[in-house]
């Protein structure tokens, strides 16, 4: 009888190891599944941001990512219009009082993104998106003791437009706002979202912008082409000049003429050191 203990006694043992790595081998292949998914989800990863971006998935039937080399669509782009031209424009033109322009050095630090010093007294006033698109990412951080707030709108055809210094934001902005991580000071890293919101030119992106402990009233735009490299990343030495990755500055334009009825060209630049020198804008 004793015997017949001790052999049930093994055989309850044994069941029990066969169920716990039964156990373990489920819970392996689905991480080892999980992971293999993130990986495939993270070859779309913009360079620069800090979590997966699940655009390929949530933007519909095109999306564009960046390979760590150059940018490609996933699905077939429709055709962009040519040739380029915006007409609505970021912000009324006549409160426009000068440009900084994109792709020079400002501050000790390259910007391929230029920007808007309005003539206002105030930092309300309304920032529209340009053209249609889906927002892929956005930042929220603090700068100068003020939380700040950038985004990133890509249209299907391979044109993607970014904003950044907004004070403010409309209902559908903030909402996305939300979904960002705490602001950090100058830690202005932008986050993918997993289903970006769908804007249409003309809709209101940011109330206010700019700095209201110093009265700036300033507000950045740079403008990118997916679809081809910019001339100025096949000058040698331009790489090191940017600072490294040309996810952004390979691929950004030069917009101040772009925009039907808005001269910008013919405003004063905004920055007083480097002015209308650019590497874009000829």
């Amino acid at each position: 009888m004793k015997k017949l203990d001790q052999i049930g006694s093994h055989l309850a043992v044994v069941l029990v190891a066969i169920l716990v790595l039964g156990v373990i081998g489920i819970a392996g292949w689905r991480v080892m599944s999980n992971d293999k998914k993130e990986l495939v989800i993270g070859a779309n990863n913009g360079g620069t941001d800090n979590k997966k971006d699940l655009s390929a998935e949530s933007h519909g039937s095109v999306s564009w990512q960046w390979d760590g080399s150059k940018w490609t669509s996933l699905g077939a782009p429709p055709k962009c219009d040519e040739p380029i031209s915006f007409k609505q424009t970021a912000v009324d033109t006549a409160l426009v009082e000068g440009i900084l322009y994109p792709g020079q050095v400002r501050g000790g630090n390259y910007k391929p993104h230029g920007g808007f010093w309005l003539k206002i007294s105030s930092n309300a006033v309304q920032i529209k998106a340009i053209i249609d698109g889906t927002v892929v990412n956005g930042s929220r951080y603090i700068e100068m003791g003020e939380t700040q707030y950038m985004f990133t709108i890509v249209n299907d055809c391979g044109l993607a437009y970014r904003f950044d210094h907004l004070l403010e934001l409309s209902p559908t902005f903030k909402t996305l706002a939300d979904q960002l991580p705490t602001a950090k000071e100058n830690d202005s890293r932008t986050t993918n979202f997993n289903s970006g919101a769908k804007v249409k030119a003309g809709d209101v992106v940011a109330t206010a912008v700019g700095f209201k402990q110093n009265a700036n009233y300033t507000f950045d735009l740079g403008v990118y082409d997916y679809r081809q490299a910019n001339e100025a990343s096949k000058i040698s030495g331009y790489k090191v000049k940017v600072g490294g990755d040309l996810n952004q500055a390979g691929y950004a334009i030069c917009w101040l003429d772009l925009f039907a009825g808005a001269n910008y060209s013919s405003l004063p630049a905004s920055d007083h050191t480097a002015g209308k020198t650019s590497d874009y804008c000829r």
